[in-house]
C-alpha cells in the first residue's frame, strides 16, 4: 500500500485505488480534466518547523505510549513537560530521539497550581485522564481541569491548543465548545473508526499508515505556499500545485468559519472546479512527509 506515492507511479491492472468519498456509491469516474490555473500557482517554500513545546497534564497507563508516539512527530529539541500528582507520572520515558521530557508534582485541578505552569508558553496542551480513578470520577476531573485551562486562555489572551481524554460520551458532549481546535477524545472515535473497518477491514492499513510517524501525514498548511490569493481559483490548481511538491491535496480550511459547527471551516474532497476566494489565515490541508 501507498498513500501519497509519486506522482510517475505506474497503476497496475489489478492495482486498486485510495479513494475520500461520501459513501462508495457516489464513486464514478471523472470526464474531462479540469484546467489548471498556470499563473496562479505558487513557489513559496514551506517554513522549516522549530522545536515544540508540549504540556501534558495528567497520567494514566496510556501516557508512555503517547510520549513515545508524539516523540516520533515533532522536530528535534522539542520539550514535552508533565504535570501530575500520579505517583507514575513520567516514569518509564527512556529512549526518546527528539523529545525531552520533565515532569512535575501538580494537582491539574487547581487554578493556582495550573498558572504556576505558565501554560502560555506551551503551542500544545494534552489532559489525560487520571488512570487511579473510576471513569465518572476521572471525567470530573478533565472537566475541572478543562474549565481552568479555558478560564485562564480566556483571561490572559492564551493561544494554544488543547486535546484532552473522557471516558464518556455525555461527557465529551459536555466538554465541546466552539473552537475546532479544541478536541475531546472519547470512546465514539474508535467507535466510528470500528464502523468504517467492519464495512472495509482493508481500510485497516490505511488507518495504520496515517497514524504511523513514518511516511506521510496530514497537515494543515498555509494558502498563500500553494496559490496565490484575492481572486477565485480552481481546487484543481490546489491540488497541481501540491503534486509538485510531492504532496496530495484532499482540502481546506477557512479562517472564518473556524469557530463555525459543524465543520469549523474544513471542507475535505471538495469539486475540482469549484471555485475558491482564498483570504489570509486559510489552510490547505495535505498529505506529505513532514
Amino acid at each position: 500500500m501507498a498513500l501519497n506515492p509519486p506522482s510517475d507511479t505506474v497503476i497496475a491492472a489489478d492495482d486498486e485505488i485510495i479513494l475520500i468519498a461520501d459513501d462508495d456509491s457516489l464513486i464514478r469516474l471523472g470526464g474531462t480534466a479540469v484546467p489548471v490555473e498556470e499563473d496562479r500557482i505558487a513557489a513559496t517554500a514551506h517554513e522549516r518547523p522549530g522545536p515544540k513545546r508540549t504540556l501534558l497534564l495528567g497520567w494514566n497507563g496510556r501516557a508512555p505510549q503517547i510520549v513515545r508516539y508524539l516523540d516520533g512527530y515533532v522536530p528535534e529539541g522539542s520539550t514535552i513537560d508533565i504535570a501530575s500528582d500520579h505517583p507514575a507520572a513520567g516514569r518509564d520515558l527512556t529512549g526518546l530521539a527528539r523529545l525531552t521530557a520533565n515532569a512535575k508534582k501538580c494537582d491539574i485541578t487547581d487554578r493556582h497550581a495550573l498558572e504556576s505552569l505558565g501554560t502560555g508558553l506551551y503551542e500544545h496542551v494534552i489532559v489525560l485522564s487520571d488512570g487511579r480513578y473510576d471513569p465518572h470520577h476521572a471525567d470530573t476531573r478533565t472537566l475541572m481541569t478543562l474549565l481552568q485551562l479555558r478560564d485562564i486562555q480566556s483571561t490572559l489572551g492564551e493561544r494554544y491548543s488543547i486535546v484532552s481524554e473522557m471516558y464518556d460520551e455525555n461527557n465529551r458532549v459536555l466538554a465541546e465548545v466552539a473552537r475546532a481546535d479544541d478536541i475531546v477524545i472519547s470512546d465514539t472515535v474508535i467507535g466510528l473508526l470500528l464502523a468504517q473497518l467492519a464495512e472495509n477491514p482493508c481500510l485497516a492499513d490505511v488507518f495504520g499508515y496515517l497514524f504511523d510517524s513514518k511516511g506521510s501525514e496530514l497537515y494543515p498548511r498555509p494558502v498563500e505556499d500553494y496559490v496565490t490569493i484575492g481572486e477565485p481559483l480552481r481546487f484543481a490548481t490546489v491540488i497541481e500545485s501540491a503534486r509538485r511538491r510531492g504532496e496530495t491535496a484532499i482540502g481546506y480550511r477557512v479562517a472564518a468559519g473556524i469557530n463555525e459547527p459543524p465543520r469549523y471551516g474544513v471542507v475535505l474532497n471538495p469539486g475540482k472546479d469549484r471555485p475558491i476566494a482564498f483570504v489570509p489565515g486559510d489552510t490547505v490541508i495535505v498529505l506529505a512527509e513532514r
